[in-house]
């Protein structure tokens, strides 16, 4: 279910409560996604993990036209199609650009032109935005506290959180020598955070505001990301990470459900599709940034910390070990007395390489952190329906 939906069939004051519900899921289906996809491979065939979806998205099309209302928008004015082509443009072209620099560089002709042609996108979006007189999604509310505070969350906490999963499986199957269901299964505990506090922070939010709630969760998220960064260790095993991952869940649970309520408020009823559409868009495109960002940190810390300590090694042996995890343990297969060296190499330079990537990621949090208490939103009031951009009033 959409936020649109939510906004749309929902009580005024049972909203916040379902809001909080729907953003804990859409934060925690992911990770449960990962821990039931690891299920079935280990448990049944990786066909399976084709087969599940087919199944939840049978069951999913039964419960809408069962359960969901129309919430078709009628408006009197043309639909902004040159407004959504665009837009459609710009995040396909940044997106591309952002997954496929670090594993085709960044000179390569698909990120380049994927780049590119966000940019220009982007530009062409604006500019034909600023002239309709009724746009897909009037720029000008972005001065609104609450929705710029809001979407700029968003996009930071699921850019942390998807850029810490890409690093947090290869530690657990790499140093603690896990199997992937053990792996997800270690990641649990920061779900079995989230989620509660999701529900919770409407009601935490409603005692001392929204912004105090994002502030708080943005803390204990960048708090997380500290500790993930100082206590991982080879030798600490999951304890070393476990304190971090809860913090970090804990965070995310608070500054979720906050920073979706508020973008949903800010917009006009007659433009919750838009605001459903920015909520989604936020999540999608910080969690491509934060792949492709942390990823690259994680990688460069791997490569940097690896080459001194095989340096000495033959050139067969030291130069494919300092590619990447998996072909360490890769080269350390066929390495005779220098296995064990390679693969305790490789380990710790893989939480070299974590440790840098949660302090970028950290870095990040703290900004917008700092951005939510000089900017975040105020007193939050319903928007009223628009039917050009003359008649919309922001806080």
């Amino acid at each position: 279910m959409c936020s649109s939906d939510l906004t749309s069939s929902i009580p005024p004051e049972d909203r916040g409560r379902a809001i909080g519900i729907w953003s804990g899921f859409a934060g925690g289906g992911g990770i449960m996604g990962l821990f039931i996809s690891a299920f079935l491979v280990d448990a049944l065939s990786w066909r399976w993990t084709f087969v599940l979806p087919i199944v939840l998205a049978a069951v999913g099309f039964v419960f809408t036209f069962r359960f969901v209302p129309n919430s078709a928008e009628k408006a009197p004015h043309r639909f902004d199609i040159s407004g959504a082509l665009l837009s459609a443009l710009l995040i396909v072209g940044i997106v591309l650009g952002i997954q496929e620099g670090p594993e085709r560089g960044w000179g390569s002709t698909l990120a380049v032109t994927g780049l590119v042609v966000g940019a220009v996108a982007l530009i062409a979006f604006i500019a034909v935005e600023r002239r309709t007189q009724a746009p897909l999604l009037d720029l000008g509310a972005f001065r609104d506290r609450g929705l710029s505070s809001g979407s700029l969350t968003l996009v930071v906490i699921f850019a942390a959180m998807f850029g810490s999963l890409l690093v947090l499986f290869p530690f657990m199957q790499a140093v603690l020598g896990w199997s992937a269901l053990h792996s997800a299964a270690g990641i649990l505990p920061m779900v079995v955070i989230m989620m509660p506090m999701s529900t919770v922070a409407p009601m935490i939010a409603k005692r001392v505001g929204s912004k105090r709630t994002i502030a708080f969760g943005l803390a204990a998220f960048v708090a997380g990301l500290v500790v993930l960064a100082l206590m991982a260790s080879v030798d600490g095993g999951y304890w070393s990470i476990l304190p971090g991952l809860l913090l970090f869940g804990l965070g995310l649970g608070l500054a979720m459900t906050p920073s979706t309520a508020v973008i949903t408020e800010t917009l006009p009823a007659d433009k919750q599709g838009v605001a459903s559409a920015l909520n989604d868009t936020t999540r999608e495109l910080g969690s491509a940034i934060g792949v492709a960002l942390l990823g690259s940190v994680f990688s460069a810390g791997f490569r940097s910390s690896m080459k001194p300590a095989v340096r000495d090694l033959p050139a067969e042996l030291a130069k494919p070990a300092s590619e990447g995890i998996a072909k360490a343990f890769g080269v350390a297969q066929n390495a005779g007395d220098n296995a064990p060296r390679i693969i305790s190499a490789a380990q710790h330079a893989l939480v070299d390489g974590w440790a840098r990537a949660m302090w970028v990621g950290a870095g990040m949090g703290a900004v917008i952190l700092l951005f939510v208490v000089f900017r975040g939103p105020g007193a939050v009031r319903t928007a009223e329906p628009e039917l050009d951009r003359k008649s919309t009033r922001l806080n």
